[in-house]
């Protein structure tokens, strides 16, 4: 098949370099651009890096010489001559509304693993085997921008991924009311490592600016429907959560308390769980994990260090399916927050959005 012409915007930082990793050797996307602020542009991407590549391989060979372009110096030059983009730059929030709009107005279609663009009413804000039908709300935002091409679609906050999976193929059948969540999320999810963020060994922040918020209102836009051109939010059920930066390079764990309007069997859960699958199963995206959700008997999984990394760090692993005294039940959750959770979500979004019809390979 031909390959997808595809730039990363934002390459030099922590979800940018991600990206650069899981572009190597890509089925189906070539890398023929990447850029990042003036400050890297002109140089190669080795020299724009440095010491600051902070994966657990090398370099890619094919991207180390590459020259860095300007992101927002250079959007007509960048729009010409790749297919789409995937995003993740570290400006502000209104700086990457424009930023974004910019490309999409160039006619490039915008997969973006930023947080801007997750509010506005028609950009699709989907977890591939989720909520894949939000995708046709491209339509009403392209004739917003007035483009043909362009449009914007992003994936969700790092730190729903985890239990918003789990609970999506119980929310309709037995009748989601309340969740209440504890996310416990690892230091890369704030760009960081060991090495960078020193004071974080042997020690937990109960804070994670913004993080609450997102974790309380995104499922309900994951869990929206299209209508007139907009994504109008569900309204339930009622979310309520807290976010704890804890000592693990990556994944992020959340404890999950939920009730039901029909209070289901754990059996019935378990095999739910077990035989869920969604459009990227089938239609067997590059990135897509074989199962989906992964549930474990043992008592003390899942855990980050064993789990994470599971399915190539796409899958979600699930574990202490129990009845609870308060709420009807309660489980546990894990997923890679910068494979699953950042960028590795935003590839299988492309390659739904490139199945689907709505990227064209030029």
């Amino acid at each position: 098949m031909k390959k997808y012409k595809v730039g990363i915007i934002g390459a030099t930082g922590m979800v940018g370099q991600r990206f650069v990793t899981l572009m190597n050797n890509h089925p189906w996307f070539d890398t023929v651009v990447l850029a990042a602020s003036s400050r890297s542009a002109g140089k190669t991407y080795r020299e724009a890096v440095g010491s600051r590549w902070a994966m657990d391989t090398e370099i890619p060979a094919w991207a180390e010489d590459m020259v860095i372009m300007d992101a927002t110096n250079d959007i007509a030059a960048i729009a010409a001559q790749v297919d789409f983009i995937f995003c993740a730059v570290d400006m502000k929030k209104e700086e990457i509304r424009a930023l974004e709009e910019a490309y999409a107005k160039h006619e490039c279609p915008v997969v973006s693993n930023n947080s801007a663009h997750r509010g506005t009413p028609d950009v699709p804000m989907v977890i591939p085997e989720v909520n894949p039908e939000h995708l046709a709300v491209i339509e009403a935002q392209r004739k917003r921008l007035g483009t043909t091409r362009g449009f914007i679609a992003v994936k969700s906050n790092c730190s729903i991924q985890s239990y918003v999976p789990a609970l999506a193929p119980l929310k309709d059948k037995f009748g989601l009311k309340k969740v209440l969540a504890c996310t416990y999320q690892a230091i890369s999810g704030a760009g960081k490592t060991f090495e960078t963020w020193p004071e974080m060994v042997d020690n937990l922040i109960p804070y994670i600016a913004g993080e609450e918020e997102k974790s309380e209102q995104e499922p309900l836009k994951v869990w929206g429907s299209v209508q007139n051109g907009v994504i109008k939010n569900a309204d339930s059920p009622a979310i309520t959560t807290q976010c704890l930066r804890v000592p693990v390079s990556n994944g992020h764990t959340a404890a999950v308390f939920a009730s039901f309007e029909q209070k289901p069997e754990l059996e019935d859960i378990k095999a739910i769980w077990a035989a869920y699958r969604g459009k990227p199963q089938e239609l067997n995206l590059p990135t897509a994990p074989k199962q989906f959700l992964h549930y474990f008997e043992e008592e003390n999984f899942p855990q980050a260090k064993l789990h994470r990394d599971l399915e190539g760090g796409m899958a979600i692993s699930i574990g202490r399916l129990r009845p609870d005294t308060q709420y009807d039940l309660k489980f546990v959750c894990l997923s890679h927050n910068t494979l699953r959770g950042a960028a590795g979500g935003a590839v299988l979004l492309a390659e739904l959005l490139c199945a689907e019809g709505y990227i064209i390979a030029r």
